[in-house]
């Protein structure tokens, strides 16, 4: 099977391209290093490039821009993929803010150039899309919560096993990256529903891994352990430090997209998260990473909450089971972090 993945030097899809070699398939790979630009060296994933050329023999990579339509279009054509896994994205929802037309022309414009690429050269081929559960805006910050000792939970019985994917997306404060990645996210379920193509969006939580190259408006632990390894102080943006993020493993997320482009669907969503069971607040990754590090990890308070940042968040995962009952969270929170601490050791 040859898979075309976008943002194939990312943590999504190098995970995804070298799941994917390694189960025998043909690799694609879509990059140009954006993340450089939008974030500085410190979202460098040139060394990942490197990797996925030098272990993964049934790799091609190819240099492009998914704003530029007619390469897109050309390229698509050309390689006539068996699947396409769409990660490439401007990921933050801060630095959207100061690039407003780059943020909309990467999620929005980008995903649908490939959309119609797909629809044109391989309209059977199953589309795999990247979303987020920022296209719930700040709506589930009007859910009634709790306050624990070092988190906030929900403190109603409808939203125990976290946000399902009925949750409304409409009328609330997204950020412009939110409203981009909407913006994405409904043309992948309409061209799965209009034209009858196999399409999927999966809202993921904090998606992370060894292999993830945090910064501060992007890749919560990844940062934090970075924070934590370097004794650099990390910056809690309101709310205690007690706000809940939803965390799952690259590896998981991958496996996830080989059952759906095993038996794949037409229009889903899915939020695909850790779920309630590896959910942490800031605080609780720090004592985690100190467990591990045996540092102190320093920060700094802000009292002022990040423009529509959750309070609480995790994954209700029960529609992922209904439909792909095989399908298995792999990686703890605890044996995520650990791994992200030896890679970023490794590699200093």
């Amino acid at each position: 099977m040859k898979i075309l993945v976008t943002g194939s030097s990312g943590l999504i899809g190098s995970e995804v391209c070298t799941f994917f070699s390694n189960l025998g398939h043909i690799i694609h790979g879509i990059d140009n290093n954006q993340r450089s630009i939008f974030f500085g060296p410190q979202g460098d994933t040139s060394w990942r490039l490197k990797e996925l050329k030098d272990t993964l023999p049934s790799f091609q990579h190819h240099e492009l821009d998914i704003r530029d339509r007619s390469k897109v279009l050309a390229l698509v054509k050309e390689i006539t993929p068996d699947a396409i896994v769409h990660t490439a994205a401007q990921p933050s929802h801060d630095k959207a803010a100061s690039i407003p037309f780059d943020d909309f022309d990467v999620n929005a414009v980008g995903t649908l150039n490939l959309l119609e690429a797909c629809r044109q050269d391989c309209p059977d081929t199953p589309f795999v899309h990247m979303s987020t559960n920022k296209v719930y805006g700040d709506g589930p910050n009007s859910i009634n919560l709790k306050e624990l000792e070092s988190r906030w939970e929900y403190d109603d019985p409808f939203f125990k096993n976290g946000i399902p994917e009925t949750f409304s997306i409409d009328q609330c404060k997204h950020s412009l990256f939110g409203a981009s990645k909407v913006a994405a996210d409904v043309m992948v379920q309409e061209y799965g529903r209009y034209f009858g193509m196999a399409t999927c969006c999966l809202r993921g939580g904090c998606l992370t891994g060894p292999s993830h190259s945090g910064v501060e408006l992007h890749g919560f632990l990844s940062y934090l352990v970075k924070c934590n390894i370097e004794k650099r102080a990390y910056k809690i943006f309101g709310y205690k430090g007690k706000q809940v993020r939803d965390n799952i493993h690259s590896e998981d997320v991958a496996r996830f997209i080989e059952c759906f482009l095993q038996t794949p669907r037409s229009g889903e969503v899915y939020n695909l998260g850790g779920g309630k069971a590896n959910s942490c607040s800031i605080l609780e990754a720090f004592e985690i990473c100190e467990g591990f590090s045996g540092k102190k990890q320093k920060y700094e308070y802000l009292d002022e909450n990040r423009i529509g940042d959750h309070i609480c968040y995790y994954s209700d995962l029960t529609k992922i089971k209904n439909h792909y009952p095989k399908f298995e969270i792999k990686h703890s929170l605890d044996d995520t972090i650990q791994q992200i601490m030896e890679a970023q050791n490794r590699r200093k």
